[in-house]
């Protein structure tokens, strides 16, 4: 396997359960912050309509509490998650009808939702401000990012897996006849033979695979959010996570870049990051430096609907996307190599729904849905 990230964990461990024989590469050492899986939490938002991605929800949450037993660790915080914003018209017409599609889709799966107005969630949530209803779920939340990889590689580990830090992948190179896989990296040891190997490289899989599988179009953005820091007379116990929906019809919204997403960061403060509209960037040669218009809308988002913090008091943060041209994710097959990409922005709570889908794929071959293949 090659990419130890959330993703390429999640496989290992799903792997490792099955009995089955696990090298996992990854070419940075424990923590770092080189790619997407860094840093204290990410959203768990349950606001999908599309059967795909409600059943891989739900499948989720069971493993994410399946692993919590398995490490000892504590990962998800249900802490609940508020979306709003419906969009043209303030939340009428189609826009209206698909946070309405939401609620429908989670009903019968034991998600709970509700719709709340305004003036409702202003006196729940006074650090935040809204002027559409707001769908609520307290089954969302937020899920721990750093913690999730270390409990998946303690568990794989323990289960048989091996994890080689700073080992980084130089070559695969299929046999002939495509029974076997070899690959080379710049670790102790040089090659390693295969018979299927897992590529969850994240922001690299275009690198290591564009010469040898056809992929959709892979953008990495290095994407800029920041933690604002929380005015004293605020708790941190009035905030869930959220999703702001970017109104482009509002003449209020001209600095917008796109939908906002945010949570409490405790100890740091609230992470808001606008979604998806970083700079295209190459992995290796990232700045880590925010672009400045950019982040001085963000910071008049915050000022304008974030009361409960200060905006001219926060700390940036750097990551990665890597985003397809619809943000369904790759999740294929093809001979002897497993492809996990494409996680744009939204795949961190599916984290170990992925790991059992690679799974599946790198052993019994069986294909995903239509909208994860190679050639969709």
């Amino acid at each position: 396997m090659v990419g130890g990230g959330a993703m390429g964990s999640a496989t290992a461990w799903a792997l490792a359960r099955r009995g089955r024989e696990v090298l996992l590469a990854e070419r940075f050492e424990p923590g770092h912050a080189m790619g997407a899986s860094h840093g204290e939490f990410r959203n768990f938002n349950v606001a999908y309509s599309e059967p795909d991605y409600v059943a891989m929800l739900v499948e989720a949450r069971c493993l994410w509490e399946e692993l919590e037993a398995a490490s000892g660790a504590e990962l998800l915080d249900l802490v609940g998650l508020v979306n709003h914003g419906e969009g043209p018209g303030n939340g009428d017409g189609e826009s209206r009808a698909s946070f309405d599609a939401v609620r429908a889709a989670l009903a019968g799966t034991g998600v709970r939702s509700e719709f709340l107005r305004p003036e409702e969630a202003h006196e729940r949530w006074p650090g935040m401000r809204f002027d559409t209803r707001v769908l609520f779920s307290p089954d969302s939340g937020r899920v721990r990012a750093d913690a999730s990889v270390a409990a998946l590689q303690q568990v794989a580990t323990s289960l048989g897996a091996e994890v080689r830090h700073a080992t980084r992948a130089v070559d695969i190179r299929v046999a002939d006849d495509h029974a076997d896989v070899d690959l080379e990296t710049d670790g102790r040891v040089a090659t390693v033979r295969a018979r299927s190997l897992v590529v969850t490289a994240g922001a690299w899989t275009e690198k290591l695979l564009g010469d040898r599988i056809r992929l959709p179009r892979l953008v990495v953005t290095q994407e800029q959010p920041a933690h604002f820091a929380l005015r004293p007379a605020l708790g941190g116990d009035a905030w869930p996570s959220f999703n702001h929906l970017h109104d482009r019809s509002s003449e209020s919204g001209d600095y917008w870049y796109s939908d906002v997403y945010g949570m409490l960061t405790p100890g740091e403060g609230v992470k808001v990051g606008w979604h998806g509209t970083g700079l295209v960037t190459d992995p290796d040669a990232r700045t880590f430096e925010s672009e400045p218009v950019q982040l001085e809308a963000l910071r008049r988002y915050a000022a304008d609907w974030l009361p409960g913090v200060d905006p001219d008091d926060f700390a940036e943060i750097s990551c990665t996307y890597t985003s397809t041209d619809t943000t369904d994710f790759v999740l294929d097959r093809v001979g002897p190599v497993t492809v996990g990409a494409g996680f744009s922005g939204h795949g961190f709570k599916f984290t170990p729904t992925v790991g059992r889908i690679l799974a599946d794929l790198a052993t019994a071959g069986d294909r995903p849905p239509s909208r994860f293949a190679l050639a969709r």
